[in-house]
């Protein structure tokens, strides 16, 4: 009885590590649908839209995001130039023009309307969650898998994620977006490029309370190193040009 026993454990042992195998894998792919290399540059535009579907604000933004959890936003909007966002790992720096004092902000805090800095950025849900398999589904007329994803770092905007992503190539469809006090914040549809290779577009619906659309276009990426003492954050309060 205590050879069955032992004999079950170590199965569900192996089963629950091949799971954890399979489930990094799947986050590995659809990482690659949004982020593409570790050193890029991403040129972002923000819209979000009023329940009626007019325009309420359009903003762009400049994504440089390096290796480690290093990412920085370069507003490039007029109503917000020389404004940038500053993320290192948990640490996070909001950058005004005018003023050599960079200010601590938390992960959770808007750059516009429903778009958080984690939005913007180049979240790794590989990296910041694990999770696990729950099973095959049906995403429209596609077999899709629906993943439940659960933070490793109390600092990333969502704390629990529902993925679902298809059966056979792994690329993002949709997600609903969990914040600390387990509220749904959002539900979020990914549109891939023509070539579907990688995500074009993420709309963004509000779920906790004025139901607004936002969505997040990824106008153009390309491989980039940018210097390192651009992720010094009193480096770039002397420095109102990074050009």
């Amino acid at each position: 009885m205590k050879i069955k026993t032992i004999v079950l454990l170590t199965l569900a042992l192996g089963l629950g590590t091949a799971q954890a195998a399979d489930v990094a894998a799947l986050l590995r792919d659809a990482d690659r649908y949004r982020a593409g290399a570790d050193q890029q540059q991403i040129d972002t535009q923000v819209e979000v839209l009023n329940a009626d579907g007019s325009i309420e604000k359009e903003r762009r933004y400049t994504v440089l995001s390096q290796p480690g959890h290093r990412s920085l936003v370069l507003m490039q909007s007029p109503a917000e130039k020389g404004q940038k966002v500053l993320m290192l790992g948990d640490d996070f720096w909001l950058l005004m023009p005018g003023s050599q004092r960079p200010m601590r902000i938390t992960p959770t805090q808007k750059l516009l309307g429903d778009a958080s800095t984690g939005d913007i950025a180049t979240l790794s849900w590989a990296e910041d969650y694990e999770g696990e398999l729950l099973g095959e589904e049906r995403c429209g007329e596609a077999a899709c898998l629906h993943l439940s994803l659960k933070a490793r770092r109390k600092s990333v905007s969502y704390q629990r994620i529902e993925l679902w992503v298809g059966k056979q190539r792994h690329e993002p469809l949709r997600a609903e977006l969990y914040v600390q006090s387990e509220k749904l914040a959002k539900q979020a549809s990914f549109v891939l490029d023509k070539a579907q290779s990688m995500v074009l577009e993420m709309a963004l619906q509000d779920a906790l309370s004025n139901k607004k659309l936002t969505h997040v276009r990824y106008l153009a990426r390309k491989p980039r190193q940018v210097p390192e003492a651009w992720f010094n954050p009193m480096f770039l309060a002397r420095s109102p040009s990074l050009e």
